[in-house]
């Protein structure tokens, strides 16, 4: 699992950008947000999400952690791919979706490109309860040990459990006992997946 890549920008899309790190430039996939705080910059460091298909290996780049966040959130919810969730944070900045997703705009949800009612009000369903209204700020807070929790999550990855559903287990372990060993969090999730 990829956390992130640091490295120079070879090529700039508001697509996609390459960031060569140690001699490999390796081709993510971005948003209009990441594009914009990109476009002055030579170099950078991106946080990944890496999607593994039957056909393909992709990677999606996120210039913050609270953006790479949200679309592991969106993309959790049924309907929405990664894709979807790159137009969606292409066209609201993280504290909009946030604050779009707490005051449940459906409206300004249908707006983005390809999202219709249902899915707008789904995403808003899925989402509502995991983001704090008050300080705008994601409830999937990052534990104590964000170490403990990155071990599980890869474990489980490795082997073979989605990672959406794994980081849902060991967050959900790690918020009702934080002083979990990675051992005991990987023996009670795969009770869980």
């Amino acid at each position: 699992m990829i956390e992130y890549i640091t490295g120079k920008i070879s090529e700039l899309t508001p697509a996609a950008a390459v960031i060569e790190c140690n001699g490999i430039g390796y081709f993510l996939n971005i948003s209009l947000t990441t594009y914009s705080a990109l476009s002055q910059n030579t170099a950078t460091k991106l946080f990944v999400y890496e999607s593994i298909r039957e056909d393909a290996h992709v990677l999606f780049g996120f210039i913050s952690r609270r953006e790479r966040d949200l679309f592991l959130l969106l993309i959790s919810v049924s309907g929405v791919g990664p894709n979807t969730a790159r137009m969606i944070l292409s066209s609201l900045s993280a504290p909009e979706l946030e604050q779009v997703i707490v005051s449940e705009n459906v409206n300004i949800l249908k707006s983005v490109k390809g999202i219709g009612a249902k899915t707008a009000q789904r995403i808003i369903v899925d989402l509502k309860d995991k983001i704090k209204p008050g300080d705008n700020t994601l409830n999937i807070s990052m534990p104590q040990n964000q170490e403990v929790q990155d071990e599980a999550v890869a474990a489980l990855v490795m082997l073979g459990f989605p990672q959406t559903a794994s980081m849902k287990v060991v967050q959900k372990l790690l918020n009702e006992s934080p002083t979990l060993k990675v051992e005991a969090i990987i023996k009670a999730a795969l009770k869980m997946l």
